[in-house]
C-alpha cells in the first residue's frame, strides 16, 4: 500500500510536479520530474476517442490522425478523412474508439485503421495520394463485431506487419486479424485464439494485453481473467488458458518483472473506477502460480487509456495514462467522472520494494481508450498525443 502527496507548480504549460511516496516501512522517496512538456491544443472539439500519428502527405514531417480529422504538421492545419460531425462531450460517444495508421494496401501512402463503438466493424480508410476530397471506406472484416473495450495494434505472428488482437461479438471467441501482406491486396484474415463462447470476448469486456508472462520468448494474450500462451505457430488456434485473476475490469494489461524475483508480474489500470495495479506473480515450491495485488496509485479514476514505455532513459519502462473525461458521457455512473482530466507519467524505480513517481503533466485533457508515446518532432525525446472528449492534444517533449 502507498500513500502519497503531490504538489504541483505550474510555468505556462510547464508542469513541475515533486511526489512523496510513504511506504507502510516507514520508507519515503522524493524526486522531481525533469521531463517536461509544452501543450498543442490542435483542436477542442470532440471528434475522437483515440489518435494515431504518421506522414499523411510523405512529407517527412508526422501527422496526427483522430477518428474524422487529421492534423498536419507543423502547424496542425485541419483536414477532414470523412465528414467531421463536432459531438457532444455529454451525451454522445464517438464512432472512432481507437485508431491506427499504417499502409494497409502497401501503395506506399498512410491509411488510418479505426475500431468504431464496442460491437460495430473495424473500418479502414484510404489514404487518397494527396488528392482533394474524403477518405474511402473499407471493411476490415464485413460483418463482424469488434469486442473488448481496449483491443490492440500489435504484430502477433512476428511479420512486421501490426495486427489486430481483439474479441470477435458474434463468436464470442478471442481473435486476431491479419492485415493483408501483398501489395494491391485489401484482404485480412481472421485467426482464432479461443474456442467459441468464451465469457470476456463481449463487446464491453474490458481488460486485454500482449506481452510474454511465462518467459518463453513468444507474447501470450492476456486478459483480466486469464491468459492464453502463445504457441509457437501464432495461427493455431486454440491456444491453452491459464486461468487467474488480474481484479476489476481494466484497460490495457502491461507484463514486467516488477521486483526482479525472475517472474513475470502484470500491471493493469481500472477503465472506470479508481486504481492502478501490479500483480505479483507467485511460484510455491510445487509450481502452482498465485498472483498478488499491489496498488500503484488512485489518486484520480477512468485509467482507459495506458502506455508503457521508457520517459526518462534509466531503462525502466514508465506508466503514462490519465482521466478519460465523461467515460460514460456527462452521468455518475463512473465514480470521480467529475474531476479534472488530468495526465500523469509515474516513473518506476526498481528494488525489493519497486515504487512509482507520479508526475502530473496536465489538468484538463486526459487521455482518451489508448494514447500514443513516440519522438515527433525528431529531437530523441518522446512527445505525448491524445484524443478524447476534451479534444485532441500534443505534448511535446523539452
Amino acid at each position: 500500500m502507498i500513500k502519497y502527496c503531490i504538489t504541483k507548480r505550474a510555468i505556462g504549460f510547464t508542469f513541475i510536479i515533486v511526489a512523496v511516496f510513504v511506504f507502510n516501512t516507514g520508507y519515503a522517496q522524493t524526486a522531481a520530474s525533469s521531463v517536461r512538456f509544452k501543450k498543442h491544443i490542435l483542436t477542442a472539439d470532440f471528434v475522437s476517442e483515440d489518435v494515431a500519428v504518421g506522414d499523411v502527405n510523405r512529407d517527412g514531417k508526422l501527422d496526427i490522425l483522430a477518428g474524422t480529422c487529421w492534423f498536419e504538421a507543423p502547424d496542425w492545419k485541419r483536414h477532414e478523412i470523412i465528414p467531421a460531425k463536432i459531438l457532444n462531450p455529454g451525451k454522445e460517444y464517438s464512432t472512432s474508439f481507437l485508431d491506427y495508421s499504417m499502409d494497409v494496401n502497401q501503395d506506399g501512402w498512410t491509411d488510418l485503421v479505426v475500431i468504431g463503438f464496442p460491437g460495430t466493424e473495424a473500418l479502414w480508410y484510404e489514404n487518397p495520394k494527396g488528392k482533394d476530397g474524403y477518405w474511402k471506406k473499407h471493411a476490415v472484416m464485413k460483418g463482424m463485431g469488434i469486442g473488448n473495450e481496449s483491443p490492440n495494434y500489435v504484430d502477433v505472428n512476428g511479420d512486421g506487419r501490426i495486427d489486430i488482437l481483439c474479441a470477435d461479438v458474434n463468436a464470442k471467441q478471442m481473435v486476431w486479424l491479419s492485415p493483408p501482406v501483398k501489395k494491391g491486396d485489401t484482404t485480412w484474415t481472421r485467426y482464432p485464439i479461443s474456442a467459441a463462447n468464451i465469457p470476456g470476448t463481449d463487446r464491453f469486456s474490458h481488460g486485454l494485453g500482449f506481452d510474454d508472462i511465462n518467459k518463453d520468448g513468444r507474447n501470450d494474450v492476456i486478459v483480466k481473467s486469464g491468459w492464453w500462451e502463445a504457441p509457437a505457430d501464432r495461427k493455431q488456434p486454440d491456444w491453452t488458458f491459464h486461468p487467474a485473476d488480474f481484479g476489476d475490469d481494466c484497460s490495457e494489461i502491461y507484463v514486467m518483472d516488477v521486483n526482479g524475483d525472475g517472474l513475470n508480474d502484470v500491471i493493469s489500470a481500472s477503465a472506470h473506477k479508481y486504481g492502478i495495479w501490479w500483480h505479483e506473480q507467485i511460484k510455491d515450491a510445487q509450481g502452482n502460480i498465485s498472483w498478488a495485488q499491489h496498488e500503484i496509485n488512485k489518486a484520480f479514476s477512468e485509467t482507459h487509456g495506458v502506455a508503457f514505455t521508457d520517459m526518462n532513459g534509466d531503462g525502466y519502462p514508465d506508466l503514462i495514462t490519465g482521466k478519460r473525461y465523461f467515460a460514460h458521457n456527462d452521468t455518475n455512473v463512473d465514480p470521480g467522472s467529475h474531476e479534472l482530466a488530468v495526465l500523469y507519467w509515474f516513473e518506476f524505480t526498481p528494488g525489493k520494494q519497486p515504487y512509482w513517481i507520479a508526475h502530473q503533466i496536465d489538468d484538463d485533457s486526459g487521455v482518451g481508450l489508448h494514447l500514443v508515446v513516440q519522438d515527433m518532432n525528431k529531437d530523441k525525446k518522446k512527445d505525448i498525443v491524445v484524443a478524447n472528449k476534451k479534444g485532441v492534444f500534443y505534448f511535446e517533449r523539452y
